[in-house]
């Protein structure tokens, strides 16, 4: 089914037959198995305090009606939600795994290693953490995240581990949860009430040992064929490719990056500068024969952040029929960093550049409510080696609440639509902020 069509088909289902559909999690305790509503006050409810909590934070934040509340949860979860950069549910730490392997004396590096291991697939093989995982994404009504799974920078040997470790999720989760590399599977997905990860990694996989350009960018096809279908250009920091967000001084695209972001269009690489230099994003804009994204960022002009991104350089992401996803980080969206003032970033998008060219890349994760308890038993491990080198996030005198990081939760997905109900935008538009963009960009850069 065309995604086209199956917009089209969104927008006739009836009320009822919607309802029907959608997942207890999304419903919770509102319904009854009629479908009629008890509390409907309560639409958001789910039962789980976890989600329900920041979703009481965000309601009481954006003032709704009744009638735009359920508005909202008949486009939200009618819609094919694709997010354009993010993390599925994180499972709880298994802390007799860790304790063990403590008394065995792995080293700072092996820790954290089975640390993200079992945050990222313990669902697979843990029955608690399964339905904790698939209740919470099903809650939050997203069909699939263009899910970060690699660590950030540019060895292949770095960048495989979290592959791995979503590969054994998604091979061991089927049909439940997949691996796709299609826009058409996550429409497919959609259609069957089941979701999925498409891959990306916080690098271009390098191995730095330029004995050519075409042998240093061999590593993109490897990638490619092992899922990964989007890339960042760099991290904060800089890189042979370019500039990252963090660097006091941005340089721009390099002669290799220039390479690099023409072997991604060729091998079907979608181009991320969510963390590239302001003039290094609008350099690959220029240099991108595809479209491409800056997957999760915020707009400077709003609140200027160097993990923003200024108007000069979102113009020329959307130049390239590409896409700009504005992220929930509080910090990076200033004001008081809460859901409204996501709502304000995501309207200058739509405002001034179209609602074919905006996204949502949340760029945070919901934990397993179990994780708390579990990591009250763990004991006592020996101590990295200090700040991670990728990490460079200049200093900045923003202080965040509490409230104004559980108003733009993860588990809050339906509520971003509610709010930008709320600001006026047609269903259309919305379900093209939702999924529809990404879908559009992911199927460009397919190659057959």
């Amino acid at each position: 089914m065309g995604v086209r069509l199956f917009h089209r088909m969104n927008a006739t289902l009836s009320r009822r037959h919607l309802i029907k559909s959608l997942p207890l999690a999304a419903l919770g305790s509102s319904f009854n198995i009629h479908g009629r509503s008890q509390e409907a006050k309560k639409l958001w409810f789910t039962g789980n305090p976890a989600i329900d909590k920041p979703r009481e934070i965000a309601v009481n934040l954006l003032k709704p009606t009744q009638a735009q509340i359920e508005h909202a949860w008949e486009l939200h979860f009618g819609s094919v939600v694709f997010e354009s950069y993010g993390f599925a549910p994180r499972c709880a730490i298994d802390a007799e795994a860790m304790n063990e392997a403590v008394k065995s004396g792995a080293s700072a590096a092996e820790l954290n290693d089975l640390r993200e291991s079992i945050s990222m697939n313990r669902n697979a093989t843990n029955e608690r953490e399964r339905k904790e995982f698939l209740d919470a994404f099903h809650a939050a009504g997203v069909t699939c995240i263009f899910q970060n799974t690699g660590e950030e920078g540019s060895d292949p040997m770095r960048l495989i581990k979290r592959l791995a470790h979503f590969t054994k999720a998604t091979d061991l989760m089927k049909p439940e949860l997949s691996k796709v590399v299609t826009a058409e599977a996550i429409v497919a997905l959609k259609k069957a009430g089941n979701v999925g990860l498409c891959f990306t990694t916080n690098g271009v996989p390098l191995m730095m040992d330029w004995e050519s350009v075409k042998d240093e960018l061999r590593f993109v096809r490897i990638f490619h064929e092992l899922g990964t279908r989007m890339m960042h250009l760099t991290y904060n920091r800089r890189n042979p490719i370019g500039d990252g967000a963090g660097e006091p001084h941005d340089g721009g695209l390099s002669d290799f990056g220039h390479a690099a972001v023409a072997e991604m269009n060729k091998i079907g690489v979608i181009v991320d500068t969510a963390h590239s230099g302001w003039k290094t994003a609008l350099d690959a804009a220029k240099a991108s024969a595809k479209p491409m994204v800056a997957s999760h960022t915020t707009c400077a002009s709003l609140y200027k952040h160097f993990r923003g991104k200024p108007d000069d350089t979102i113009k020329a992401i959307c130049d390239t029929d590409g896409l700009v996803g504005i992220c929930c980080i509080s910090r990076f969206l200033g004001g008081k960093g809460d859901i409204t003032a996501l709502m304000d970033h995501l309207d200058h998008m739509i405002k001034k550049f179209g609602a074919q060219y905006a996204g949502i890349g949340c760029d945070v994760a919901y934990t397993s409510r179990f994780d708390k308890e579990e990591r009250a038993k763990l004991m006592k491990a020996p101590a990295g080696s200090g700040d991670k080198w990728e990490h460079l996030w200049p200093k900045d005198d923003y202080i965040a609440t509490l409230e104004a990081e559980q108003s733009v939760a993860w588990s809050n997905w339906p509520l971003f639509t509610l709010g930008m109900i709320m600001r006026g935008h047609s269903d259309d538009a919305i379900r093209q902020v939702l999924g529809g963009n990404m879908l559009r960009v992911l199927k460009a850069n397919e190659v057959a």
